[in-house]
């Protein structure tokens, strides 16, 4: 049984724990777990990472009369995670919900408080959920091109799948990458915000022309993607460019959290984001200079852009984005991937990629 070295690393975590709130018990003392506070209203924008970083607000969960059953639960989830590392075994965030019926005034009536306990567990010891033994009932997304990944069976044979001998498909990320190793000579990575647009990609063979590896994002994308997406990047020294709608909902949503992080998981900012990421296209400015069919900004899109230009602090760190947006607000409108193909189903491949990679003063950072 082959166990990874960051499932040794949160097993070795939770024996820690569990043993300071044992040594606090035999002292008298209430047991307690301090907890990272896990929102924007405890996070800043770091320009030297790149990404948003804690503040170091914390909470505690102590053995209380009012805490009593949140502490129960939170212990039990704990001995549940050291039991699928002794075993090398996972759970669905799902199938854990269940498992706590067994645990009786401890169990869950729903599972959205089980999804949280997994999360503080996740943030108090500074590790991936996945690593703790849960994933999320989605897996990732679609990859293709010249990458090799290198998985093992829980026996630990070895499985190598060539990402350019797919045939027409792709291959599926799974919900864990953490036991994945890539071998890989591509020159950057196109990740890509809608599945059909993906598909467009890889019918035409974009990969192969371009050298590159291409990842389906499926709006904004899971942890599992944004996961693998950050392990090529940094490990393999491959730039990543994004290719989104051009809309508020393409840029503050998925690209954002793509490169920065997201506000619900803003305490694994720096194990999920790719602050190196930069957006391509579509463009407020793409939309001028390739004249393309738009649709006018909705009610909730002039919002999101206010907000962001008011609030986000990813925002007001670049002022390119900051004109970016102003001058969609401006313009009052929107476009999507699709809508160059009023100059012909290849044009994305033959003309827009091609000439927005090569010319970086176009992207946005």
């Amino acid at each position: 049984m082959v166990i990874s070295k960051s499932r040794e690393i949160a097993r070795k975590k939770i024996l820690e724990l569990a043993n300071k709130m044992y040594e606090d018990l035999l002292k008298g003392k209430r047991p307690k777990i301090k907890l990272p506070i896990r929102s924007l209203t405890n996070a800043r924008f770091d320009s030297e990472t790149g990404t948003f970083m804690l503040m170091g607000k914390e909470k505690e969960r102590t053995l209380t009369v009012n805490q009593a059953k949140i502490f129960a639960q939170t212990v039990k989830m704990l001995e549940f995670s050291k039991q699928l590392l002794d075993s090398n075994d996972f759970s669905t965030l799902r199938e854990a919900y269940y498992v706590s019926k067994n645990w009786g005034e401890a169990r869950f009536d729903d599972q959205q408080p089980s999804n949280n306990v997994i999360e503080d567990l996740e943030a108090a010891l500074d590790v991936l959920r996945e690593d703790l033994g849960f994933i999320p009932e989605e897996d990732g997304s679609a990859v293709v091109g010249p990458l090799k990944i290198i998985d093992r069976t829980p026996e630990g044979e070895e499985i190598k799948v060539d990402c350019t001998k797919l045939g027409t498909g792709a291959y599926n990320i799974p919900n864990d990458v953490t036991r994945l190793e890539f071998e890989t000579n591509a020159d950057f990575i196109l990740a890509i915000e809608t599945a059909g647009m993906f598909a467009r990609l890889n019918a035409e063979k974009f990969w192969d022309k371009h050298n590159c590896i291409l990842v389906s994002l499926k709006g904004v994308p899971a942890r599992a993607t944004r996961r693998f997406i950050k392990r090529l990047n940094e490990e393999h020294d491959i730039p990543v460019l994004v290719f989104t709608d051009g809309d508020p909902y393409g840029y503050l949503n998925i690209y954002r959290t793509l490169k920065v992080g997201s506000g619900k998981a803003v305490h694994l900012a720096d194990k999920l984001a790719v602050p190196s990421a930069r957006l391509i296209g579509v463009t407020p400015q793409d939309i001028i200079d390739y004249d393309l069919p738009t649709h006018p900004l909705k009610e909730q899109d002039i919002k999101r852009i206010k907000d962001g230009l008011k609030n986000d602090d990813f925002v007001k760190s670049f002022p390119e984005w900051q004109k970016a947006l102003k001058q969609m607000l401006d313009m009052k409108v929107r476009a999507e991937q699709q809508s160059l193909a009023k100059y012909g189903l290849k044009y994305v491949v033959d003309t827009y990629l091609p000439e927005k990679i090569k010319d970086e003063k176009t992207w946005l950072p």
